[in-house]
């Protein structure tokens, strides 16, 4: 029965030495009091919403000069669209007006014979 008591003792003591320590141990190592990293929480979320602004008005910036240049081109391939339908358009006029003058059943590529 000495024994018990003994070793109850001693677990006794070793969780009171060992609270102490976790407890010295927890004030020299711990970092910043929470007023400190409430302050330092904010700062860092001002910056990193700063950040965010600045990156959304580059973004932003980059997507009109993408966009533009989208318009300008969009716009000079329907130009040239434009120009080549009308040449095609000439030609089928051409081709068909040159066909009835010509009367049916005569070939241009045809020479005549002597």
């Amino acid at each position: 029965m000495g024994e018990r008591v003994n070793d109850q003792n001693h677990f006794v003591w070793g969780f009171l030495i060992g609270g102490i320590m976790g407890a010295l141990a927890g004030l020299f190592f711990a970092p910043k009091s929470g007023k400190e990293l409430r302050a330092e929480l904010k700062e860092k979320g001002s910056e990193a919403y700063e950040d965010a602004k600045q990156f959304y008005s580059e973004a932003r910036v980059k997507a009109r000069a993408i966009i533009e240049d989208a318009r300008r081109r969009a716009d000079e391939l329907r130009k040239e669209a434009d120009r080549q339908l009308a040449e095609a358009r000439q030609r089928a006029k051409d081709i068909l007006s040159g066909e009835e003058g010509e009367g049916a059943g005569t070939d241009k590529s045809q020479k005549p014979e002597s």
